[in-house]
């Protein structure tokens, strides 16, 4: 979604734009030198009705149309641009399209003409002019978000598809300013020793929390953004994954509600693909604790595909989690939940398709216990999904492997289909099943097809000495006229 950016010509220099000689300085000019926000990360939080800032509001001049910085000369460019930073600084009501549209249009185009400047890189910012930039992002950027649907409705069981999207009123400009922020973050001028002072902890936990953003423009950005700072800023690495772990946390045991979660995961899915082998006993315990209980909540669906991401990467850096990851995906598994099944299902299939005979073995019985009950699940679609998996090679295989321990399991479920499914194609793929296990081996499906048949036979046997029992019981009544029945209390 965003534009190539183009470096710049062999042998070309970027003009360095100095700060004006002492105090020369023009004084009509207000200028925000406000220290970052004194609250330290440990005490910031994540609720939407306080306003999050890292510093006090700029207190900025009159907003009026300013020459182009490429216009001006070198000596003039600082101060120029600390205006246009502190205009930029402003805000403003998109409730009213036609309130201050003068203004507005003055803060666009100056935050249009500082986006052309990071990206072309033709002018390199010293510290100072970086500070107020970044200071500025993060008026715009860091602000209160409106309650969500559920949060106003009260419904918190229901179907985030059915709450109506909220686009932001101010992205005209917002856009700008990530954008703006983007460009700063990926330029090659960038020195990360010198960002890193104004792109802290603070700043990334203030980050994370417009994740919370039900604007899916905003969180495209966002994501963007934050995959680059964690790109660049290896210092931050630890305290990204910590940061986003605890956003996990709190969605599993607390809201169960994050429109950002999707997005957050992508990040994490290339975070992993990035990780050494053998993994940290740190990254293990992440999938344990945070990635697996995620498949525990209602609506998963809306973030299921990069959910299944992530734990496929694991599994494939280190296929000794395979165990670890059907184990979990078993304790979580729907009971009721037709569609979150067929996830289930297909991710399922996927982890499979990564597993080691040796993994597979460990975790093989309450494995295909499940997989037997879905396959006389009455919903067709999955019963279906799980007879498809006998459609993947590798399965089959591992299924072969150990069929004298497989195929007794299934047994019962697959003839169960057969007599009575109550649809056709269910019936067609459980008899191709039970062909390829024929296939497999004719003497152990005869010896299964023997116990079956005795166990029906037992279970028969009983059920009839259970009905005579009755019909005793009902004969001795019926002589005594039910004169020696006596109610119990």
């Amino acid at each position: 979604m965003f534009k190539i950016i183009k470096g710049m010509k062999k042998g070309s220099k970027p003009e360095v734009i100095e700060p004006p000689p002492g105090p020369n300085a023009p004084s009509d000019v207000t200028v925000n030198h406000a220290s970052r926000s004194a609250i330290p990360p440990a005490q910031l939080t994540n609720t939407k009705s306080q306003a999050i800032s890292r510093n006090p509001a700029p207190q900025t001049g009159v907003i009026e149309v300013t020459p182009l910085l490429k216009d001006v000369p070198i000596s003039e460019r600082h101060v120029l641009f600390i205006r246009k930073v502190s205009m930029c600084s402003a805000s403003f009501d998109f409730s009213d399209p036609l309130k201050k549209v003068k203004e507005k249009e003055i803060k666009r185009q100056n935050l249009q003409e500082l986006v052309e400047l990071v990206q072309s890189g033709s002018s390199k910012m010293n510290e100072i002019m970086q500070e107020e930039m970044i200071n500025m992002i993060s008026v715009n950027i860091f602000r209160a978000l409106p309650p969500q649907a559920f949060e106003n409705t009260g419904a918190i069981d229901g179907d985030p598809e059915e709450d109506d999207m909220y686009l932001e009123p101010s992205w005209p400009h917002l856009q700008l300013v990530y954008e703006l922020l983007l460009r700063y973050v990926v330029s090659p001028d960038t020195d990360t020793k010198v960002a890193k002072r104004f792109i802290d902890h603070s700043f990334v936990l203030n980050l994370l929390d417009m994740f919370d953003s039900e604007d899916p423009r905003e969180r495209e950005y966002l994501k963007t953004i934050l995959h680059r700072v964690y790109g660049k800023f290896m210092i931050h690495r630890p305290f990204i994954r910590k940061a986003i772990n605890n956003i996990f946390y709190r969605f599993i045991f607390e809201t169960e509600r994050h429109p950002g979660l999707g997005e957050l995961l992508e990040i994490l899915g290339s975070i992993i693909n990035g990780f050494a082998v053998p993994m940290k006993e740190e990254h293990k315990l992440f999938l344990v604790r945070a990635l697996i209980p995620l498949h525990k909540a209602k609506f998963i669906n809306y973030y299921h595909q990069q959910l299944s991401y992530c734990i496929i990467q694991f599994v494939e850096k280190d296929y000794k989690l395979a165990d670890i990851v059907i184990r979990g995906l078993l304790k979580y598994w729907p009971v009721v939940n037709c569609g979150k099944e067929i996830l289930f299902l297909g991710e399922l299939e996927e982890i499979l398709d990564a597993t080691q005979p040796a993994e597979f073995q460990q975790c093989m019985i309450p494995l295909f216990r499940q997989i037997g009950r879905c396959i006389n699940s009455p919903n067709f679609q999955v019963a279906e999904r799980v007879l498809f998996l006998w459609n993947n090679e590798h399965i089959v295989d591992l299924i072969a492997q150990n069929r004298d321990i497989i195929l007794p399991i299934l047994f019962e479920p697959l003839e169960k289909n057969i007599r009575g499914h109550w649809n056709t194609a269910i019936n067609g793929l459980t008899g191709n099943v039970r062909k390829m296990f024929i296939e497999m081996d004719s003497d152990l499906f005869e010896e299964c097809s023997n116990q079956f048949l005795e166990k029906e036979a037992m279970a028969n046997k009983m059920l009839e000495k259970r009905e005579l029992t009755w019909k005793k019981l009902e004969a001795i009544a019926s002589e005594g006229g039910g004169d020696d029945m006596v109610m119990v209390n």
